[in-house]
């Protein structure tokens, strides 16, 4: 069986990434000023917050302009290094 490759992202493109967090006050607004720091301005109306069942959690989803794949690891590094996020997909 021949092993597939990852897909390849075509540049630039619309980009979901999604964040998972405690549920503290500030924790969208902190999500999306890190990605406006690496993608520019946000549309509000791509920026979806949910809570898990319990209430502990909050994943924040970001649509983005996504410009390459440093500018993704940026991201992802960021928000991974700050102590809030407990993952980033």
């Amino acid at each position: 069986m021949k092993e597939q490759s990852p897909p390849k992202i075509e540049f630039p493109c619309a980009y979901p990434i999604k964040t998972l967090g405690r549920n503290s006050d500030g924790f969208k607004e902190f999500v999306v000023a890190v990605m406006r720091k690496h993608a520019g301005d946000i549309d509000e109306s791509l920026v979806t917050e949910r809570q898990s069942g319990n209430g502990t959690f909050t994943a924040v989803t970001v649509v983005i302009t996504a410009t390459g794949k440093a500018q993704l690891e940026a991201i992802h590094c960021e928000l991974r290094a700050s102590g809030r996020v407990h993952m980033v997909l």
